[in-house]
């Protein structure tokens, strides 16, 4: 039934797309078929393939940097709270700081490199991922703390066995969140200073007001990026937060 209501959606979200295409035009809003032979000849040239790679590397850095230190950052800021009142300050403000902004500067202080690319997207993401396993951090049982405590669990132990699979779903929760926020963010880095992407490529596409090769790849990126979603950061989730379910 699933899968039924699925296919009739996306039959639905086809139909609309002719349905538009025939009111605006073919060169405001190509066709399906149109889109997906864009697709297809870029595929056989190689910069498909070529661009998505790029893109993918840099959403893949940006987003294990991000998390790598939204976790630790977040954890100390849920566990000491003297470090919480000195850090949410700084907090906030990156919290509410426009992506655009952070690019901008990245770009004009670190100039139109890879470095200052993935320097921004990280930090967009950074903040989120400090907010999520915060709360997780304070929600952690104080008598797991206390149990490790009796027992003289080391530092490391008591991470690994204590604190991280209570935080596991606030990570996955993070990660989720997160990614779908990073490649965005990737894609208006490579729109403004980088010489490949997908995003790059999208704003070639532009300038020469080809909306089938926009569409196409935005497309193409989208696929791959709900392929990643439902295949590898869903069945995480699942994995990480089993132990939520309750017994039949």
């Amino acid at each position: 039934m699933n899968l039924v209501m699925r296919l009739g959606s996306l039959a639905l979200l086809l139909g609309l797309w002719l349905l538009g295409s025939h009111l605006v035009g073919a060169r405001l809003l190509p066709e399906p078929q149109a889109v997906g032979l864009a697709i297809v000849q870029e595929a056989r040239s190689g910069a498909l393939e070529f661009n998505l790679a790029v893109t993918l590397a840099r959403v893949a850095v940006s987003f294990a940097i991000a998390m790598l230190l939204g976790t630790v950052i977040g954890l100390a800021m849920g566990r000491i709270p003297l470090f919480d009142q000195f850090a949410d300050p700084w907090l906030v403000v990156l919290l509410n700081l426009p992506a655009l902004v952070i690019i901008v500067l990245a770009y004009i202080w670190a100039g139109l490199t890879e470095t200052a690319a993935i320097a921004a997207v990280a930090l967009n993401k950074l903040p989120v991922a400090i907010v999520t396993v915060r709360e997780g951090a304070r929600a952690l049982d104080r008598t797991l703390d206390e149990m490790a405590t009796v027992f003289r669990m080391s530092k490391w132990a008591r991470l690994r066995h204590v604190v991280l699979p209570q935080l596991a779903p606030y990570l996955a929760a993070a990660a989720r969140s997160g990614l779908s926020l990073v490649w965005k963010i990737v894609l208006i880095v490579e729109l403004l200073g980088r010489p490949n992407g997908v995003g790059f490529e999208i704003g070639v596409a532009f300038q020469l007001f080809d909306v089938t090769r926009i569409l196409g790849y935005a497309l193409a990126f989208v696929i791959v990026m709900l392929a990643i979603e439902t295949l590898l950061v869903q069945p995480l989730e699942r994995y990480v937060s089993r132990w939520r379910s309750k017994p039949a």
